[in-house]
């Protein structure tokens, strides 16, 4: 079985538990391709750069959540840290 190939960042792979969640959901998933690869780079940093797995778990929640309410990137987010020009 082939595993659908979902869109990275510009410095972030995205995740295996933020890929599942994204693939779950299908509007959630479209929302997600249609972001630009800077936009998903924020996201995907948000979700990993949290200390407690139960805060990456509610990270992840509020990504499909905030994707599918039409946000494009987080909230109050100071920008990806892993990124040269930081």
């Amino acid at each position: 079985m082939k595993t659908k190939q979902i869109a990275t960042g510009v410095v972030h792979e995205v995740p295996k538990d933020l890929q599942s969640a994204l693939l779950s959901d299908e509007s959630a998933l479209e929302r997600w391709e249609d972001l630009t690869p800077l936009a998903r780079n924020e996201w995907i940093c948000w979700n990993i750069t949290t200390k407690k797995p139960e805060t990456r778990k509610k990270h992840i929640e509020r990504t499909v959540s905030e994707l599918l309410e039409g946000k494009r990137r987080p909230c109050c987010w100071a920008g990806c840290i892993h990124r040269s020009h930081k």
